[in-house]
């Protein structure tokens, strides 16, 4: 099977549907969509066929926190990432990196907030001194908050991305944007059908945040244990969590990445500037306030509580490298009390529900065909995923083994 074939047929595998594990059957696609998802299917004649015994094959991954770089979209995708969702980049980047991965099997799809809304003077704005990131436009007040929004929508952002910020946790105070201005960015980005999620790293924020009426948290809070009131806002408001629990590590001076890139399943495909990336110890300053083990503890105080979890990375930050850490990301939303079927669905059908992609995420007739098949069974032990032995965009071969008829089938 080339890159080019979008038909063919998975036999024999487990099958993951996005919400739960199915028994072993077979996977068809037709013309890069999923056709039927069937233990007694019969395939058309002719039909090309992958013999999965023993695999699981797994909706395409979605890492709901990344920040692209040229060469990311690569990167996660050989991981199995099919999807990734920036919340922060270069508009004029992002538009290239679309058009491209809109012809390239080989990228993950892309989503992205564009600039994130920030105060002057406020994070990450000491990435343009430091030639990190190009110059961008802040919001001095809620008098900005109209301009700034219809900018982005201009700009083709798919959501916007509020950041609230102080310096509390990492010891490098800075300027914030004030609650009125977080509610005038959420109301005008609403007005204007866009998803708002917010930055946020300590827990007075996160509650400034969900009682502005955001949709989701693009970080859990990592100062102080949560509390009842945050809890119950969380439910009452509905909003979704991103913990980026792998990221959070590393800004806790517990960074995951040098045991990450030593990995036997995904360590050897990681390139050179990714590896440097997961060495990277995250920079902090003095009086820093972050406990990962607080984060921890939140996460499955929310998964108890009905919050949708999503599964993000906040890759390109230091400790963080894309697709490889969505991988961690997993283990850790593991390791906080979700069962493994729970955290895969973080990563696939929970985070496409979340940013309205209806296409992909599940396993059904009808949807995309990106997939994932890994060796082994993943609902038993969740480091399975690591173990790729193909992925599939849009029904089109991005890495893995050939596809060929089964024996006494038609070529």
């Amino acid at each position: 099977m080339d890159a080019a074939t979008d038909s063919f047929l998975i036999e024999g595998a487990r099958v993951f549907d996005g919400h739960r594990f199915l028994s072993p059957g077979a996977l068809l696609v037709v013309e890069g969509r999923i056709a039927a998802v069937d233990a007694r299917l019969t395939p058309p004649a002719g039909t090309p066929v992958l013999a999965a015994r023993g695999g699981t094959v797994l909706p395409g991954l979605v890492d709901a926190h990344v920040h692209v770089h040229p060469g990311a979209l690569q990167t996660a995708l050989r991981a199995g990432v099919t999807t990734e969702l920036d919340m922060f980049a270069d508009p004029a980047l992002v538009r290239s990196l679309r058009r491209q991965a809109s012809s390239d099997p080989g990228m993950a799809d892309l989503r992205s907030a564009g600039t994130g809304a920030t105060a002057p003077g406020g994070h990450p704005t000491a990435l343009v001194d430091r030639g990190l990131l190009l110059p961008f436009p802040t919001v001095a007040g809620p008098q900005d908050a109209e301009a700034f929004v219809a900018d982005r929508v201009a700009e083709g952002s798919d959501h916007l991305k509020i950041v609230l910020e102080d310096g509390t946790t990492t010891g490098r105070p800075c300027p914030s944007l004030t609650a009125d201005t977080v509610r005038a960015l959420v109301l005008a980005a609403h007005a204007r059908g866009l998803l708002v999620v917010a930055h946020t790293l300590t827990q007075a924020h996160a509650l400034l945040a969900v009682d502005a009426g955001v949709d989701g948290l693009a970080h859990l809070f990592v100062d102080e244990p949560a509390s009842a009131e945050f809890l119950d806002a969380a439910v009452r408001r509905d909003v979704f969590v991103v913990p980026t629990l792998t990221s959070l590590a590393a800004r806790a001076g517990r960074s995951r990445g040098p045991a990450l890139a030593a990995d036997p399943d995904l360590g050897p495909g990681i390139d050179h500037g990714q590896r440097t990336l997961l060495g990277t110890a995250f920079p902090v300053g003095p009086g820093a306030r972050a406990d990962l083990d607080v984060a921890t503890s939140t996460v499955g105080r929310l998964h108890r509580a009905g919050v949708a979890l999503l599964a993000g990375t906040d890759a390109s930050s230091p400790g963080v490298a894309h697709g490889v850490s969505l991988h961690d990301e997993l283990v850790l939303l593991v390791q906080a009390g979700l069962s493994p079927a729970a955290a895969l669905a973080a990563a696939t059908s929970a985070a496409a529900t979340a940013f309205r992609l209806a296409d992909r995420g599940t396993l059904a007739p009808g949807r995309r065909a990106d997939l994932v098949l890994v060796d082994g069974d993943p609902g038993q032990d969740i480091t399975r995923t690591r173990a790729i032995t193909a992925v599939w965009r849009d029904g089109r071969r991005a890495t893995g083994p050939q596809v060929v008829p089964a024996p006494g089938r038609a070529p």
